[in-house]
C-alpha cells in the first residue's frame, strides 16, 4: 500500500475517533438534552441505513418501515419490564427483536413481490398503520400491549451489574446515562455501517441494484428477483428491529403514538435527502434531519426575542415552516440528494447534456 495514502487514512481515522469520543462531552456543556439528541441521531442512522437497503439499493418504495421499529421496541418492552414480569438480558432480547422484525419484513414482502411504485407504497403504508392500530388495541381480552397507555418501567440496557441508566464513574470521568448510551450506539453504528458496506459491495448488493434499475432485465440474466426482494425487506427490517429495542431501553416507555406514519415519512426523507443508495449520504441525511429541527426548536424563539423583542410567530409552527422550506430548496437544487453516489452524479450529468 502507498505509504502516503496509508498515513492519510490513519490520521483521518484517528481524528474521526477523537471527534466521536469528544462529541458527547462537548454536547453536555449545553445540557444532557443535546446528548440525547445525538443518541437519537444515531438511532435514526440505523433506521435510515435499514430503509436504504429496501429503497436505495433494491428500489422498493416502503412507507411502512416504522412498523419494524415498533416490533423491535415492543419486543424489548414485553421481555424486559414488569408488564409480564420478565427481565431478559440484552444478548437475548436484541436478536429476538431483530428476528421478529425480519419475519415481519418477509411477511410484508411476500404478498407485494409483484407491486412497484405507488402501489407498493400504498400497501406498505397500510401495513405500517395496521401494526400501529394492532398495538393500540391489543389490550383486550388479553392485555398484551397495554393499549394506548403503552408500557412503562422498561429495563435499561445492562451488562451484568453495569447499567446504562444513571451516572457512573469510569476512569475518573462521570458519565451520564445518555453519554453511556452514546458510546454504545456509536459501537453498534460502526457495526451496522460495516454490514451495509459489505452488503452493498457484494453480489447480493449488485443484484439489488440491478433489480432497482430494471427488474425484467435482471430476471433475464438469471437473478432470482423474488428471493432477493424478500431478502431486502428482511435485512432492512432487522436493522429497524435493533433500533427499536435500543429506543425502548433508552426511553423506558413505549406507546403506539411513537410509531406513526409521520415517522416513516421522516425516515424516508432522510434517505432521499442524503442520497438514495449512498451510505455516507444517508448518514448525513439522518443526522441533519434529526439535529436541524432541534436546533430550530431551541433557536427560533430566542432569535425572535432578540430581533423584535417579542414572539411574533409560534416557535413550533415557524420551526416546521423553516424545516419544510429547507427540504423544498434542497429537492429543487439537489434532486439527487445532498451527497449522492458518484454513479448517480454521472447519470444526472449525462441526462443534463
Amino acid at each position: 500500500m502507498n505509504f502516503g495514502r496509508f498515513f492519510r487514512s490513519t490520521v483521518g481515522i484517528g481524528l474521526t475517533a477523537a471527534f466521536l469520543v469528544a462529541l458527547p462531552f462537548i454536547a453536555a456543556t449545553g445540557g444532557q438534552a443535546w446528548v440525547r439528541i445525538l443518541d437519537f441521531a444515531i438511532l435514526y442512522v440505523f433506521l435510515a441505513l435499514g430503509l436504504n437497503i429496501v429503497v436505495g439499493l433494491a428500489g422498493l418504495l416502503d412507507l411502512g418501515y416504522i412498523a419494524f421499529y415498533a416490533v423491535g421496541a415492543y419486543t424489548w418492552a414485553l421481555l424486559a419490564s414488569p408488564h409480564f414480569g420478565l427481565h431478559w438480558p440484552i444478548w437475548a432480547i436484541l436478536p429476538i427483536g431483530a428476528g421478529l422484525a425480519c419475519f415481519a419484513g418477509v411477511l410484508l414482502g411476500s404478498p407485494t413481490l409483484k407491486l412497484r411504485g405507488d402501489y407498493l407504497a400504498i400497501v406498505t403504508l397500510g401495513f405500517g398503520e395496521i401494526v400501529r392500530i394492532f398495538l393500540n388495541n391489543l389490550n383486550a381480552p388479553i392485555n398484551v400491549t397495554n393499549g394506548p397507555q403503552g408500557i412503562t418501567l422498561i429495563d435499561p440496557v445492562s451488562f451484568g451489574a453495569f447499567k446504562f441508566s444513571g451516572t457512573t464513574q469510569i476512569f475518573g470521568f462521570a458519565l451520564s446515562g445518555p453519554q453511556k448510551y452514546y458510546f454504545l450506539l456509536v459501537a453498534l453504528a460502526i457495526l451496522v455501517i460495516i454490514i451495509n458496506v459489505r452488503l452493498q459491495n457484494s453480489r447480493i448488493g449488485r443484484a439489488w441494484q440491478a433489480i432497482r434499475e430494471d427488474e425484467i432485465a435482471a430476471k433475464a440474466i438469471g437473478i432470482n428477483t423474488r428471493n432477493l426482494k424478500l431478502l431486502a425487506f428482511a435485512m432492512g427490517a432487522s436493522f429497524g428491529g435493533v433500533a427499536g429495542g435500543i429506543f425502548s431501553a433508552m426511553q423506558g416507555f413505549v406507546s403506539p403514538e411513537s410509531f406513526s406514519l409521520l415517522e416513516s415519512i421522516m425516515i424516508l426523507a432522510m434517505v432521499v435527502l442524503g442520497g438514495m443508495g449512498h451510505i455516507p449520504g444517508v448518514i448525513l441525511g439522518a443526522v441533519l434531519l434529526t439535529v436541524l429541527p432541534e436546533v430550530l426548536r431551541y433557536g427560533v424563539g430566542p432569535l425572535q426575542m432578540a430581533m423584535f423583542g417579542k414572539m411574533l410567530v409560534d416557535p413550533e409552527s415557524l420551526r416546521m415552516l423553516v424545516f419544510g422550506l429547507a427540504l423544498v430548496l434542497v429537492m429543487r437544487f439537489k434532486p439527487a440528494g445532498l451527497w449522492p453516489s458518484p454513479e448517480r452524479q454521472r447519470e444526472l450529468q449525462e441526462t443534463g447534456k
